[in-house]
């Protein structure tokens, strides 16, 4: 893959430079650009365009649009999927090596953590699993996270701002009960669980021994369902449970243990490198790892597929790029006693071909500002309006974003010139190279 990219960088930059060459070689002049304007008119009306061209021209808008709309469409996949990871995932995990997945002395390495320069926020949690009930006959299997009590100001995650009903403060209202505890929209319309009412979890360790029984009876929790949270990620909705962290610690049977650590940075986008530090800084048996690194499979898939279907819709361009070189190989044969005329006048042959190459050029410009202003537009109706709606249990979302990053749609202009100004060069060649005597024989 690395070869292919590499490859791919090599034969760009070279039509790149191929096509700066051929510009420069090849500047029009004001009567250049005026006969090669004449040319894309129509005979029966000098107002109108001819079909031909019109044709050509809608060939590079639809190839740019569509190009711009699919990378737009990948880039809002990726910025979506990650801001969804992050309402519940952190920027970075300190966590400990060992089968435990135990952190006992979480409070001296949260002092150096919360002391680490570019540290934004840091707090203890507790990750475990656990079945769920309301009360009927069916259980759901969920994923505990314990956190600290908090309305959102000091929180490491975006979660506290993705409540639909109640917060973190973890508040009940009802006595007798072990605790409280906010669960996903999806996963309370499952239970018919919402706020106010009374749930059953059953942890998987803590089980202890009855000797008349002869087995293990697990060990069960009463929680009250104090809050509901919306992420948008349909696995946090639907299977997410959230609790205050020493009622996690006394449910996952930790003890004054913790699991890890989350942290908060101030520039995610370093959260690799800073992992690295951290860990480095910590030393053994701690260990840092950074959403990125938990999340690579996931967007590494992204980033293949956005390369492969760039390529792919960008086939469409150069299908344009055909049209444009079989445009002018008509006009060419259209104007055969023009240009034989011209010839014979004295014109030099290469203000021929510069005529052809700036009427290429020119219609691969209109088409790539029309295509790039058309994709740029659907792509905002389309992420602002939600048009298109998909299924969040397949694709974690509920819609189709749409996020046109600035880079892509400069290199997709660009790519999209560069193949406008090499296309032409082949029929404005054939043109030059016409004979005037053979041109005008029968004329």
């Amino acid at each position: 893959m690395t070869i292919l990219l590499a490859a791919l960088r090599v034969l760009l930059w070279a039509a790149g430079i191929a096509a700066v060459v051929v510009m420069v070689t090849n500047w029009p002049s004001r009567l250049d650009l005026r006969l090669a304007m004449r040319y894309m008119k129509s005979r029966r009306s000098s107002r109108l365009l001819s079909l031909i061209t019109v044709i050509a021209v809608g060939g590079v808008t639809v190839g740019v649009m569509a190009l711009v709309i699919v990378l737009g469409v990948m880039n809002g996949l990726q910025n979506d999927l990650r801001e969804k990871i992050l309402v519940v995932n952190p920027h970075l995990r300190v966590l400990t090596y060992g089968e435990g997945l135990r952190l006992d002395d979480w409070r001296d390495v949260l002092a150096k953590v919360r002391s680490t320069k570019g540290v934004a926020a840091a707090a203890p949690f507790v990750l475990t699993q656990g079945l769920i009930s309301a009360g009927h006959d069916y259980a759901e299997g969920v994923a505990v996270i314990g956190v600290e009590t908090d309305t959102g100001s000091r929180a490491v995650t975006s979660l506290p701002h993705h409540f639909t009903k109640g917060d973190l403060s973890f508040r009940t209202t009802q006595p007798g009960v072990d605790g409280v505890i906010a669960i996903g929209t999806r996963l309370a319309s499952k239970l018919s669980a919402y706020p106010g009412d009374v749930v059953t979890m059953v942890a998987p360790v803590g089980s202890s021994f009855n000797r008349s029984l002869g087995t293990f009876v697990p060990k069960y929790r009463r929680y009250e369902v104090t809050g509901l949270f919306e992420t948008g990620m349909y696995d946090y909705d639907n299977s997410y449970v959230v609790m205050r962290r020493e009622a996690a610690q006394d449910f996952a049977g930790l003890g004054g243990a913790v699991t890890g650590l989350e942290v908060r940075l101030a520039q995610p986008e370093q959260a690799n490198a800073f992992a690295a530090a951290l860990e480095s800084q910590l030393g053994y048996p701690y260990r840092a790892l950074d959403w990125q690194l938990q999340n690579r499979s996931l967007f590494s898939a992204l980033e293949l597929e956005k390369l492969a279907m760039g390529f792919v819709v960008f086939l469409i361009c150069i299908v344009a790029a055909f049209n444009v070189v079989g445009t002018l190989t008509m006009v060419v044969r259209d104007k055969t006693r023009e240009i034989g005329i011209l010839l014979a006048m004295g014109m030099p042959r290469g203000a021929i071909r510069r005529i052809f190459l700036a009427q290429g050029v020119f219609i691969g410009l209109v088409g790539t500002v029309l295509g790039a202003t058309l994709g740029l537009i659907v792509g905002a109706s389309v992420n602002r309006g939600h048009l298109i709606p998909i299924d969040p249990s397949i694709y974690f979302i509920d819609h189709l974003p749409v996020l046109t990053e600035p880079l892509d749609a400069l290199a997709v202009v660009a790519a999209s010139l560069l193949i406008a100004t090499l296309a032409p060069l082949y029929p404005s060649l054939q043109a030059a190279r016409l004979d005037p005597v053979r041109a005008i024989r029968y004329e």
